[in-house]
């Protein structure tokens, strides 16, 4: 039995690594360097279907953005830890985020949109670190009616944890964080979507209650994490089992001083999922419908 096996101490059930998903250099937009962790087709990574990571200080790997684009029957959330993007979409929506700040967008029925680096800043200043997610949408919400919503830092509910500078940063959804509730500023994601950004020192511990229900995936994005089955470095994801209650630990010797990693619980949706470029649908036909919709210009309609 592993240290990580015992209950917690709320009594509920420890939910124990399951597998590890290793992120992969790609790119996208405008040949935006990203490292990506895509999970369409896996059932446990449901509901949500691809984490993207920017990070770099090259202004050549990022500043070409991503020019305007369709998407329709997901959601995405993006989240800056340095840098700064700029929404626009064809509903007039405009927004600027910065470090700490997130986007959510609901694509639904279909948006056009772009996310551009802030020409208003020098594009070399402290680099370019962040993420955006991946959210699918249940059937039959798939053709609502779009949204989008900036999250601002200082509306991030914040939580410390510790005198020695670990941090909760609460992004969306619900949380029990030491078994006291706590909510975020986005309670409307699509399938009880729930995102945080966690800050670990070394050594630190966080204890979390997350229905038994919900598929719980964490992201590493700074030193490392200690599993009870091994540590797990940055720039991979760790998918968890069942159980009503999650630990994540930073080793004692973890690099970079500690552990960041974005935490994502969420309910399966339990339906079939069809992928092409900007669109996530359930059947291949409803693909090929958007595909017309957007070649055409009724995508929007």
């Amino acid at each position: 039995m592993d240290k990580f096996t015992q209950n917690s101490v709320s009594g509920a059930a420890v939910r124990r690594a399951a597998r590890v998903v290793a992120g992969q250099p790609s790119a996208d937009g405008a040949g935006v360097k990203i490292h990506r962790v895509a999970g369409f087709q896996f059932q446990d990574f449901s509901p949500f279907l691809m984490i993207d990571e920017i990070r770099s200080e090259n202004p050549d790997d990022y500043i070409a953005g991503f020019p305007p684009h369709p998407h329709r029957g997901i959601e995405t959330l993006t989240y800056m830890l340095s840098g700064e993007f700029e929404h626009r979409d064809h509903l007039g929506n405009r927004g600027a985020i910065a470090q700490g700040g997130a986007q959510w967008m609901r694509a639904g029925r279909g948006i056009i949109h772009s996310e551009m680096p802030s020409q208003s800043k020098d594009p070399g200043a402290g680099g370019m670190h962040g993420f955006q997610l991946w959210i699918n949408m249940a059937a039959q919400d798939k053709m609502s009616k779009p949204g989008w919503r900036d999250i601002q830092p200082e509306q991030v509910r914040e939580v410390p944890l510790d005198e020695r500078g670990s941090l909760l940063r609460i992004l969306a959804g619900q949380w029990q964080v030491h078994g006291q509730p706590e909510n975020g500023p986005l309670l409307d994601a699509a399938a009880e979507a729930a995102v945080a950004d966690i800050r670990l020192a070394a050594g630190a511990q966080i204890d979390l209650g997350i229905s038994p229900e919900h598929s719980v995936l964490v992201y590493i994005y700074r030193g490392a994490l200690d599993t009870g089955r091994g540590v797990v470095n940055r720039g991979n994801l760790v998918l968890f089992g069942s159980g009503e209650s999650l630990q994540l630990r930073a080793p004692e010797d973890a690099p970079e001083q500690g552990a960041g990693m974005l935490v994502l619980h969420g309910r399966p949706l339990n339906e079939p999922v069809a992928h092409y470029g900007p669109f996530v649908m359930n059947t291949r036909e409803e693909i090929e419908q958007a595909v017309r919709d957007y070649n055409n210009g009724t995508l929007t309609e």
